[in-house]
């Protein structure tokens, strides 16, 4: 059966038995300015995709539309895909991970229909999803959601974190531990034989200095010795040597042959450098060249003074300390024994002068050329000698362990003196004598000559005689007998005794002034 049209066709607009018509269409007037940017170009109706491209579906391009002229071959063979392969793409789609190769060997498409059904597989480039910012470390840390910081006595004893953790905590750093202590012994006792680590023993803190040590006395006694310095404007060289200050005024005691070239030579300047470095100028007071004695003064306030003690207190082998400038070593400490009292020493006569007799103090306290006038001090720190003169093996003078000293009760009478007078007067016998010779019955200073009117010859001695003793001191030969006399006093009647021609007699001497 043939279907027979509508003989009453619905007119537009009328209701459809019960439906409604639809509503009419709402058309706004468009802006010609937006119609000119928007719309299609004159005498296209509808799409123009293909239907316009050059070689498109009817190979002709619309009259009207402007397209861009054909690519130069130049540049399409320099931009296109090689020869066979129009079906590899630029790129994988966003996302994809390109797993597993086809059947065949090939890749498989990188579109399809299920993936991405909206994608044109024959498109030519793939394009990628947008680029993600990838967070820095320091974001990441920052976005992540941060915990309470816990303190070790929270984490110990406030039960924040489980027992079992921080059992297991204890025991991992006691396996580090010792993994390294071991990791360590094995280097050290793998190392060559020539390298590895000393053990050095240190000893304790320091040792005490206690009162009366070499120490103590060095300490006390060495601002008050001083090194002097002899010189002469203009000379290549001087002489050198060291005092004793005994007396807060400025008095300095030494040795004449020190200071002599500033006795012969008012133009010599005598310097007195003191331990801390201080350089003053000294004077002389005055010098004494049969003693071997001088005093020089220096203008210093607030000086220290050496104390004096009794020489004829020592005894042979007390501790004694040799204090001054050795070869211009300032502040020399030597220590030693005293190895004799009362040894007669015959010192000088270089270049013509007359040699220097006194009665010493023997030590074996090193002391060497600049020595000459420092102190020889007692356990004490005590001044007991004037350090004067060594016995050397060799023409240098280098110490060998004998060294003299002037005994400082002689010293410091002599000093006295000097510092108020000037000068020093010695008692004199009036004769002059020599030692008898080996192998002589008696030993002693025989008479050479007596001079006339002289306290021997008042007193009855005669040439030839043998002088033994001296007011009870034993005389064995002219050095001792000079001696013996100047340890008397001017005007003092002293015993002599003596022999001669085999007799022993004993007569009385006046002693007078030299």
């Amino acid at each position: 059966m043939t279907e027979q049209p509508n003989a009453n066709p619905q007119q537009p607009g009328e209701p459809a038995g019960d439906r409604l018509a639809p509503r009419p269409l709402a058309r706004p007037a468009v802006d010609p300015a937006q119609a000119a940017t928007f719309g299609r170009p004159h005498g296209v109706d509808g799409a123009f995709d293909k239907l316009y491209q050059p070689g498109g579906t009817n190979g002709q391009t619309a009259p009207g539309l402007n397209l861009a002229p054909p690519t130069p071959e130049s540049l399409a063979e320099a931009f296109r895909r090689p020869p066979g392969a129009e079906g590899v793409v630029l790129e994988r789609p966003h996302g994809s991970n390109g797993s597993g190769p086809s059947a065949n060997g090939a890749e498989g498409p990188l579109w399809t229909t299920t993936s991405d059904p909206w994608r044109d597989p024959g498109s030519g480039a793939v394009l990628a999803g947008p680029a993600v910012q990838q967070d820095s470390e320091e974001e990441k840390d920052a976005k992540r959601p941060q915990g309470a910081l816990l303190s070790l006595p929270e984490v110990l004893f406030g039960r924040r974190v489980q027992t079992k953790a921080l059992a297991m905590l204890a025991a991992v750093a006691l396996v580090i531990g010792a993994a390294g202590g071991l990791i360590g012994w094995w280097f050290a006792d793998t190392g060559t034989e020539l390298t590895g680590q000393a053990s050095i023993s240190e000893a304790d803190a320091a040792k005490e200095r206690p009162a009366g040590s070499i120490a103590d006395i060095a300490h006390r006694v060495a601002p008050a010795v001083v090194s002097l310095e002899v010189f002469k404007p203009g000379a290549d060289a001087g002489q050198q040597g060291s005092g004793v200050v005994i007396d807060n005024q400025g008095y300095v005691l030494t040795n004449e042959h020190v200071i002599s070239a500033a006795t012969a030579d008012s133009a010599t300047k005598v310097t007195a450098v003191f331990f801390d470095g201080k350089r003053v100028e000294a004077k002389v007071v005055g010098a004494d060249a049969k003693t071997d004695l001088a005093v020089v003064k220096v203008d210093v306030k607030n000086l220290t003074a050496l104390q004096v003690g009794k020489s004829s207190d020592l005894a042979v082998g007390d501790s004694v300390i040799a204090v001054g400038s050795p070869l211009a070593l300032q502040n020399s400490v030597t220590a030693g024994i005293v190895s004799a009292l009362n040894r007669p020493v015959t010192a000088g006569g270089d270049g013509g002068s007359a040699p220097v007799i006194y009665e010493a103090i023997q030590t074996d306290a090193a002391i060497n050329h600049g020595n000459s006038g420092g102190a020889l001090v007692d356990a004490t720190g005590a001044l007991v000698g004037i350090n004067s003169a060594i016995r050397s093996s060799s023409a240098e003078g280098g110490s060998i362990g004998i060294g003299f000293a002037i005994p400082s009760d002689y010293a410091v009478k002599i000093a006295k003196t000097l510092i108020k007078d000037g000068k020093v007067v010695h008692p004199d016998i009036g004769i002059n004598a020599s030692s008898t010779v080996a192998g002589s019955s008696t030993m002693g200073a025989q008479v050479r000559n007596v001079a006339p009117g002289g306290p021997a010859a008042s007193a009855g001695i005669k040439e030839g005689d043998v002088i033994t003793e001296v007011g009870g001191r034993l005389v064995r030969d002219s050095a001792e007998l000079l001696v013996a006399v100047r340890a008397r006093e001017v005007g003092e009647v002293v015993p002599v005794r003596l022999v001669r021609d085999g007799s022993s007699l004993v007569v009385d001497v006046k002693l007078a002034s030299d």
